[in-house]
């Protein structure tokens, strides 16, 4: 059987900071999935990094984990660093798009997690930033997980963020997210069947 060898990148929210359990959103969907014993999970987050951020170095970090006779997939999570930065939709959107085509190119397997709605960035902006991420996307064929409308009017989301000290998800708002992964088409693009 193949190695299964999964790469994520994005910013402080694949690296679940804020959480006090030190999961985020990717350490507990992992933890509702049956991996496989040949699986190999690389976290690859950087703090506030830019879609453009992340198109500069993905290749150079995920490559090396990846093998040539493996299934091989990337995880791209946006947050809200393009706003925070000021890049343009257009320039998000390229970005994004420069990663997937160049993973579909080399057969790599891809998914993106869209931007959550965050208190400390303009939410029209966001919400931008969503839809052009849905849009590389479905132009493409490839699984898009929207958590920003969902999470846009959910009282215990935006409660969890009041409570938090960093505007940061703690550990309801990082369930939260998870739980959207997780139903969101998680096992069938992993090709797994779900926990129960």
């Amino acid at each position: 059987m193949k190695d299964l060898r999964l790469c994520v990148i994005g910013d402080e929210l694949v690296a679940g900071s804020g959480d006090p359990r030190a999961l985020g959103w990717l350490g507990r969907v992992l933890a509702r999935t049956d991996m496989p014993d040949h699986a190999h999970v690389f976290p690859l987050a950087r703090p506030r990094e830019t879609t453009a951020q992340m198109a500069e170095r993905w290749e150079t970090e995920a490559y090396p984990r990846f093998a040539e006779d493996a299934d091989n997939r990337l995880i791209v999570g946006i947050g809200s660093a393009d706003v925070e930065a000021g890049l343009s939709t257009a320039r998000t959107r390229l970005a994004l798009a420069n990663i997937v085509d160049i993973a579909m190119q080399k057969n790599v397997s891809v998914l993106v997690v869209g931007p959550p709605p965050l208190r400390s960035s303009d939410s029209r902006q966001l919400r931008a930033v969503s839809d052009a991420a849905r849009e590389v996307c479905d132009r493409r064929s490839i699984r898009f997980i929207d958590t920003y409308s969902p999470l846009a009017t959910h009282d215990s989301w935006h409660d969890d963020l009041v409570m938090s000290s960093v505007g940061l998800p703690s550990q309801a708002g990082y369930g939260l997210l998870a739980w959207i992964v997780l139903h969101s088409g998680w096992y069938e693009w992993m090709g797994l069947e779900p926990r129960v």
